[in-house]
């Protein structure tokens, strides 16, 4: 004779707008007759949600909070369900999701193009709409990045040969959507990377490109600098490396 509890439908995660309704659900099976009661955490503060004592936990997201259901028999065993969060987005665009909406993944941040010098961190980030809540899977160049498994990619100390074309998949058991495809820079340089970035949208479009590059490094009053040397050096990598033609001139 056993008296254990035994879960056999566990609530999932959601991933919903604001104002959205759903049903968390759980069943469990045992030897006597079932209790069930809902419980829910906002922050640090877990607490009993009066009346929530059905199978059933219908909602209507207004914030981002864990759940869980606790399922008790008439000898006072009690067994506790996972935990689940329903990730409540704030702002999402109009007519998101639409009406027919069966719970797909619906992408509602793509990540954005970056440069980024080497040995600094690269962080990319999307987010997405589900029920159940989407995993995620991030790719570059078209290859499954085995580690980065979550919405946001995190490389702490980027490398030259992380360069490339990301883009990020999000799936559940409706389906899957994909994120935009970004190109990522990760570049060798002593400047400013807002330069990095002036020089990729001024010029990188141009055609038949030719640069001039003019170095001062006379002063009247003032010994011979290094910048100007280094400088032009830099910037002439920079040019060539977006299809410049570069003349380089120092006094």
């Amino acid at each position: 004779f056993s008296t254990a509890i035994a879960i056999t439908e566990q609530p999932v995660s959601v991933s919903v707008p604001v104002g959205y309704s759903f049903t968390l659900r759980c069943r469990a099976q045992g030897c006597t007759s079932l209790q069930y009661q809902w419980f829910c955490q906002y922050q640090s503060d877990c607490h009993l949600i009066p009346g929530a004592t059905n199978q059933d936990l219908p909602i209507i997201a207004e914030q981002t909070q864990l759940y869980t259901c606790r399922v008790n028999d008439l000898h006072r065993n009690a067994v506790f369900s996972d935990w689940v969060k329903v990730e409540v987005h704030q702002c999402v665009a109009r007519g998101l999701p639409s009406r027919l909406w069966q719970g797909e993944p619906v992408i509602i941040l793509n990540p954005s193009e970056q440069w980024v010098e080497v040995g600094q961190p690269l962080q990319l980030q999307c987010a997405a709409m589900g029920v159940p809540a989407p995993s995620y899977q991030w790719y570059r160049n078209g290859n499954l990045l085995e580690q980065q498994k979550r919405k946001k990619l995190w490389i702490t100390h980027a490398k030259v040969s992380d360069s490339g074309t990301y883009l990020c998949c999000a799936f559940n058991s409706h389906g899957e959507h994909w994120t935009n495809a970004v190109d990522i820079h990760i570049v060798k340089s002593c400047l400013p990377l807002s330069i990095l970035q002036l020089f990729h949208l001024v010029f990188v479009l141009a055609t038949g490109k030719i640069a001039l590059l003019v170095g001062n490094n006379h002063y009247q009053h003032h010994p011979n600098l290094m910048a100007p040397v280094r400088d032009v050096f830099e910037l002439s990598r920079l040019l060539e490396h977006l299809g410049f033609q570069v003349v380089s001139l120092l006094d």
